[in-house]
């Protein structure tokens, strides 16, 4: 008898999950409160994270380095890429699956209520609806899309720019923020700017007003803007324990230091899909003791940067990018890997300046910070 799976929400984690399911040969429920509404955000991850699987038309652009500028520059050889958000969304195609349009009220084992009544059973529950921390350190950005030519008198003549420090206008012992600016293709860059992690983050208005500050106005020809804020932690601050399971951000894949989850959640899904059609338990496969490990050190990680001042995170962020590509990646790529991840963290820690390592160690000494209300 083939497993009948609900896949709870359809962005890019359940979108993706659902596909990988189907796939695979298993029934599946695509639970939606609005399945046709176009994803609008723009999504992007490292080459190297990319799932084999995925179809090549879905990614917009490609660079092979990406520059970094804090109190130096560097250039880091890590090739990034920019998804094609609507080719996504597209390709992973739901053609073989049910979907339900509504809004779930609760979850009680395999059965799901909406709330205008209708009831959907199934074997397996997964939900993938995002992060519902409402009290959780948050990442904020506001961006603007214009065309190349403009975008490169801001790249010192890089293809793309992952984090540029350089202060903008800013009061005193207020959160800095960077500028991220990346193409997104068709002669299209995305120029943003980004509060990487708050509590309370940076506002979109102010976010708004450094960015003008930055390029010194607005440009001419700005195509549309874009703003960000989502939570950085999980709904759980153990994600690996509620029922229903939860995959993506509201299960813990998204980076709680870097907010990507996206690549993350497409790579771990044929994970859940194998543990799925095996009768394992998913949660157990998809959290073995080396993960949690990894997020728990995540987490250390955010609680430090939301300690630092700006100076203090300039320096963090150029002891960090300092390091091999390896050790880098380590820490940002790789969730299952605590001994790479612990090397990471040493090597930034013997790379700062003394007056920042206290800081540094009373973070690590923190409070994780909040996640949702789902209790652990």
């Amino acid at each position: 008898m083939t497993t009948h799976v609900a896949v709870l929400g359809a962005g890019p984690s359940g979108r993706g999950l659902a596909h990988r399911l189907l796939v695979a040969g298993l029934d599946v429920t695509v639970v939606e409160a609005h399945p046709s509404r176009p994803w609008l955000a723009t999504y992007a991850c490292w080459s190297d994270e990319l799932p084999a699987w995925l179809d090549p038309s879905t990614i917009a652009a490609q660079v092979s380095a990406v520059g970094v500028i804090g109190h130096t520059a560097t250039e880091l050889a890590r090739g990034y890429s920019v998804f094609h958000t609507a080719a996504l969304q597209r390709k992973l195609t739901l053609d073989d699956a049910r979907v339900v349009g509504g809004r779930v009220a609760d979850v009680d084992g395999g059965r799901i209520r909406l709330t205008d009544g209708t009831t959907v059973t199934a074997d397996v529950v997964v939900d993938c609806r995002g992060s519902s921390a409402r009290h959780a350190p948050r990442q904020t950005a506001f961006g603007i899309v214009v065309d190349a030519a403009t975008a490169r008198r801001h790249l010192d003549s890089a293809d793309a720019v992952l984090m540029d420090w350089r202060a903008t206008e800013r009061d005193p012992g207020a959160l800095p923020s960077f500028l991220y600016a990346i193409p997104l293709g068709d002669d299209e860059f995305l120029l943003e700017e980004t509060c990487l992690a708050g509590r309370p983050a940076l506002s979109l208005d102010v976010l708004e007003h450094r960015l003008r500050s930055r390029l010194r106005g607005t440009p001419t020809g700005v195509r549309r803007t874009e703003r960000v804020s989502f939570p950085l932690t999980a709904t759980s601050g153990r994600p690996w324990r509620p029922r229903p399971l939860r995959h993506g951000a509201a299960g813990g894949l998204l980076h709680p230091t870097t907010g990507y989850s996206v690549a993350s959640a497409l790579c771990e899904a044929d994970r859940l899909v194998g543990a799925i059609s095996a009768g394992r338990d998913p949660a157990s496969t998809l959290w073995p003791r080396s993960a949690r490990a990894v997020y728990r050190l995540r987490l250390r990680g955010l609680a430090v940067l939301l300690r630092l001042d700006a100076e203090e995170t300039i320096g963090f962020f150029d002891a960090f990018f300092a390091m091999p590509l390896t050790a880098q990646r380590s820490y940002l790529s790789d969730r299952g890997d605590l001994s790479g991840t612990l090397a990471a963290m040493a090597r930034v820690f013997a790379g700062l300046d003394m007056s920042v390592r206290a800081d540094v160690a009373r973070g690590c000494l923190d409070r994780p910070p909040p996640s949702g209300d789902v209790p652990d």
